[in-house]
């Protein structure tokens, strides 16, 4: 068995961090009081001999906040919380704080910007990172703040507020945000640069400068001048109140930043829904204007954002850590993505022994300490997901005793936590308004560190429970508590006065951040991704479970939007974010201001890449949507090792299997016989897990079903279709490919599709033939053309030598709401590098004139032999025109390379590959 985790032991990181001292001072807390929620209870107060936040030296703080401030819930864990937890008592302003594209950290000064564009790779090649360095300082003339406090924030802006009894400054900096608006009084707007200035553009109230390279735009009220002094700038006011700066992403932007320098942010706000298999999310900006009537802005959007998104960009781009970031001219935008699929288990298949899944059962079930000696959250955590995992491959096979006696250790833990006054228990904080368990571990007492990963344990292991025992998880009994825990580190609700609003999740970074005080140079960090992932896949489970619809939805839109978050900024899927210069393909940790190839415990190789996928559960099928990313991992932790997984081999054989089920059984029965499970497994999971997709292939995410606990599975060119009924009634499954499946009440089925195929109909479905033809026509023989190579050129968006395949005299009408659908076998070889690209045309009436064109974003191919496909899912890159009715018209599909320096191959012939158009 590995050694436990322990932090921070060693943090094979390169960065000079700040100290990450955890001693904590104990202080006698007041008479505790026991709160009870149906069956159970916490205390609002800590057991005695415990510790809540403190400073590094153990000092015990309490939130740093205005008075506007006060009594609200803080959101810990989130990019600027260094603003609100002071964790350092040498520094009451901020440690730095990462908006992207632009940089911060509070002085006492004001407020210090700026906007790393050049990567710099640290610490023997383990991490990349764009740290922050300042450019300038916004502040007013003569202000000298004993300390920063939060005044207030919303979903992904915050607004810093600094006083020295004579001057006030409040500023509003954001996640996507090239402003900064600020509002002072007591003084001159004054800007003091790192270096002397270059003045581009003087428009009196308004002016452009660049420093360091980087260009930046000054806007003081109209009527009002610049004044240039080396390297310090001011404006008088005026008699107002307000002055704005912004990034540009070259000179000649500045009319059109202009435009929107006096249009206040006062608040942002994501609104996200969950039907038939698709997740919406809209991320709005509210605003004021200070002068004038304009109320847009500009947001630059992350890079799985704009991949997710069909609304309008500008030309204008940032770099930042996470790749380029896109900019929009609007208050508003939405992203649409395919749900990530969750199951309660793997369904039942042929790839399975019962007889030998029994004998594992019992001896997880029957052990001496099925919990393993655990006490803290996070280890007893583990052991809840551990035996919760078991359950469902239990009563799939007719082990009802085994299952009972499962449920039994779960329910026993649970409540046992669940109840206040024993050797464990939480507690709240009214101060912090949090809910720590006690014993606590890895700062999530002192730090407020990963309440998302421990508490990701119990509400998966509860929702096992609750499918099973649906009394059990009444809010009269312990499902009270079980939403305590959720509302503490993922609270939906924006108007809880006890807790924050989704705690450790960033709805604008598409992510989670696991530190309570983001108090390091490189800003916040995230290690383990799929710990976070496994609380939004537990969120699914409980909603589905419970009937708390709200819940489930909140759970599909996090697990959603944080795989793809994971596939760009942890996987590199597309390789275009991590700088060429970094030497790996994945990263253990991601920071504010970059990634590390690392661990917070160790430099092993294994646990480097088996930190993001472990728990593995039915809740990690949504890994297996990247499956060359997959494959690269694969190989990097194999060379980095010096040969296959030892330690952690249960844990990366079952990652594996989600690309190359094969592959991954090869191992298992290679290596079986003698290894230790991960503290987090069992060999009854990870053997049911790995003969399960070797015989129904590995997860296809290209087909989603109309509820979110269901999930499809290729293996060649079969599809089977799964989904789990928590109801109490059969229910019919819809797939996003035609097929259905019946599924009876509170049941897991598997089928091929009730008569379907498992493409789209043939009325709007096109196959591809060599020679350049588009067909309804079936049952053609399987075949290929080769993409000629990009040269060594970028072609991305412009076709370069392009396949060209149309189907001419077309007619058909435009379906409400619909969309192009294209999925497309592609091969590139062992050739590395290749990208291929899409575009669909439409001519609507045939006359030569294409009315709409629709460019995708290449698919980034393995340098592995073997058919991956690429479909419309990579999203939009551009499109013109608008479609309309179809009457006698041509459709084109041109496939070219976007990028790289070689041939690849395009599938003719079958009904993997086809281009699906929105006509009737």
């Amino acid at each position: 068995m590995p050694t436990p985790r322990t932090r921070p032991a060693a943090l094979f990181l390169a960065t000079a961090l700040a100290a990450l001292g955890l001693t904590a001072t104990t202080t006698t807390p007041a008479v505790a009081a026991t709160v009870p929620v149906g069956a159970g209870s916490y205390s609002d107060t800590r057991p005695p001999g415990t510790s809540g936040p403190t400073t590094n030296t153990g000092t015990p703080v309490t939130p740093k906040l205005t008075p506007a401030a006060q009594g609200k819930p803080v959101p810990t864990n989130d990019w600027w919380s260094s603003l609100a937890f002071q964790r350092y008592g040498d520094n009451p302003w901020s440690t730095p704080m990462y908006g992207h594209p632009l940089t911060y950290q509070a002085t006492a000064a004001g407020l210090d910007i700026g906007y790393p564009t050049t990567p710099a790779i640290v610490g023997e090649g383990r991490q990349y990172e764009y740290a922050h360095k300042r450019d300038l300082t916004l502040g007013l003339t003569g202000l000298n703040s004993p300390d920063t406090k939060a005044d207030a924030w919303s979903d992904w802006t915050v607004t810093p507020y600094w006083s020295d009894g004579a001057r006030t400054l409040r500023t509003t900096i954001g996640h996507g945000s090239p402003f900064v608006y600020a509002k002072g009084s007591g003084g001159d707007a004054r800007i003091t640069t790192a270096s002397a200035p270059t003045v581009f553009a003087d428009q009196g109230n308004v002016l452009g400068i660049t420093v360091a390279g980087h260009h930046y735009a000054l806007f003081a009220p109209t009527g009002t001048d610049w004044t240039v002094s080396g390297s310090t700038l001011t404006a008088g006011l005026g008699g107002k109140d307000y002055f704005s700066l912004a990034v540009l992403p070259s000179p000649d932007a500045l009319t059109t930043y202009r435009k929107y320098a006096y249009s206040f942010v006062t608040g942002s706000k994501v609104a996200w829904s969950s039907t038939g298999g698709t997740v919406r999310a809209t991320y709005t900006v509210t605003t004021q204007p200070q002068e004038g009537t304009q109320t847009g802005t500009l947001q630059a959007l992350y890079r799985h954002q704009w991949l997710n998104t069909t609304d309008a960009l500008t030309p204008y781009t940032y770099v930042s850590p996470r790749g380029t970031m896109k900019v929009r001219e609007s208050a508003t935008f939405t992203t649409s993505q395919r749900a990530a699929a969750v199951l309660p288990g793997l369904p039942k298949s042929s790839g399975v022994d019962p007889a030998r899944l029994r004998g594992y059962l019992a001896e997880a079930a029957n052990a001496p300490d099925p919990f393993s000696g655990a006490t803290d959250t996070y280890w007893t955590g583990k052991a809840l997901g551990r035996l919760a995992q078991l359950v469902p491959l239990a009563d799939q096979i007719g082990e009802t005793a085994t299952r009972d006696k499962l449920l039994g250790l779960l329910k026993g833990r649970l409540q046992d936590w669940f109840t206040a006054g024993g050797a464990n228990e939480f507690s709240y904080d009214r101060a912090w308004k949090t809910l720590t368990g006690y014993p606590a571990s890895y700062g999530s007492d002192t730090e407020l560190n990963d309440h998302h990963f421990h508490y990701s344990y119990y509400v998966y292991a509860a929702a096992i429970v609750a499918q099973y025992d649906p009394a059990w998880a009444a809010d009269s009994a312990w499902g009270g508590m079980v939403k305590t825990l959720v509302r503490d580190a993922a609270n939906p609700s924006r108007t809880d006065t006890a807790f924050p609003f989704l705690r450790g999740f960033d709805v604008y970074a598409g992510h989670s951040w696991a530190s309570g005080h983001q108090g390091f140079a490189a800003g916040n960090n995230q290690e383990s991704s799929s710990e976070s992932t496994n609380l939004s896949a537990g969120l699914v489970l409980w909603g589905s479970a419970t009937g708390d619809t709200a819940l489930r939805d909140l759970g599909v839109y996090l697990l959603t939007t944080e795989s793809e978050a994971i596939a760009q900024y942890w996987f590199d899927a597309d390789q275009q974010v991590f700088p060429s210069s970094f030497g790996h393909d994945t990263a253990g940790m991601v920071w504010g201001s970059g990634a590390a190839y690392a661990t917070w415990w160790t430099a092993n190789p294994e646990e480097i890449h088996g930190i993001n996928v472990l728990p593995v559960t039915g809740g990690s099928l949504h890994l297996g949507g990247e499956k060359a990313a997959i494959r690269r991992n694969i190989a990097e932790m194999e060379r980095e090792n010096g040969g296959p997984a030892v330690e952690w081999r249960d844990i990366l054989w079952e990652f594996q299997s989600l690309a190359d089920p094969g592959a991954a059984k090869a191992k298992w029965d290679a290596g079986h016989a003698a290894y230790t499970p991960e503290a987090g497994e069992s060999k009854a999971h990870t053997y049911h897990w790995i003969g399960t997709l070797d015989a129904l292939g590995a997860p296809d995410a290209t087909v989603t079903g109309d509820i979110p606990t269901s999930a499809v599975f290729t293996k060649g060119t079969v599809r089977t279709y799964a989904a789990h009924n928590h109801g109490s009634t059969a229910r019919t499954v819809t797939f996003s490919d035609g097929a259905k499946l019946t599924v009876p009440a509170r049941s897991t089925a598997t089928g091929s599709g009730t008569g379907s195929d498992p493409g789209p109909s043939t009325g709007d479905t096109f196959q591809l033939r060599t020679g350049g033809t588009l067909t309804t026509a079936t049952g053609a023989a399987a075949g290929s053309d080769t993409i000629a190579s990009a040269g060594g050129a970028n072609h991305d968006g412009t076709p370069h030598q392009p396949l060209v395949y149309e189907a001419r005299g077309v007619s058909g009408t435009l379906k409400a709401g619909g969309a192009t659908a294209f999925r497309l076998q592609v091969d590139a070889g062992t050739t590395v590098g290749l990208g291929q690209q899409a575009r669909v045309s439409y001519d609507l009436t045939g006359d030569g004139t294409f009315e709409r064109t629709e460019t995708y974003h290449y698919f980034a191919t393995d340098p592995v032999t073997g058919w991956e496909e690429y479909n419309q899912a990579r999203g939009l890159k551009s499109a013109t025109g608008a479609l309309g009715d179809l009457k006698g018209g041509t459709v084109r599909l041109e496939v070219w390379h976007a990028i790289g320096n070689g041939t690849g191959k395009l599938q003719t012939g079958t009904d993997r590959s086809v281009l699906v158009i929105p006509y009737a």
